[in-house]
């Protein structure tokens, strides 16, 4: 069974960083559009980055400049490097793939985050609380 498992989340204060980790047993890791999504406290599922499968990389607006999504073929494994977190930015933190073969698409599933497509996995999730 394929299997998404995020680590690298924790409690730090605001202006402070974090990295998280998803390793992944994808047997055509490189193929998927990656994302990483969060879910705070009574708010709505959001994303906040996603990486397709060529490297282009998007971003909400409230992360970019702060956050950097990365990816390492060779290890299955999906980043993203959170730096002057916010308390905004506390909440469940989701690693997601999906096979969407489109910048577009990859691009799009930021505002559609609970959008799932036939190829779709997800993590069970790393909690960051930023005070």
């Amino acid at each position: 069974d394929v299997q998404l498992v995020e680590s690298g989340g924790g409690s730090v204060q605001a202006g402070g960083s974090l990295r998280l980790d998803c390793a992944t047993s994808l047997d055509t890791f490189s193929s998927y559009c990656m994302g990483w999504f969060r879910q705070g406290p009574g708010k709505e599922r959001e994303g906040v980055a996603t990486i397709d499968s060529d490297g282009t990389t998007f971003y909400a607006d409230s992360v970019k400049g702060r956050f950097t999504i990365a990816k390492d073929n060779a290890k299955n494994t999906l980043y993203l490097e959170m730096v002057d977190l916010r308390p905004e930015d506390s909440g469940m933190y989701y690693c997601a793939a999906d096979l969407l073969y489109s910048n577009t698409l990859c691009m799009n599933w930021l505002r559609s985050p609970t959008r799932q497509g036939m190829g779709f996995r997800s993590g069970q999730g790393t909690q960051v609380t930023v005070s």
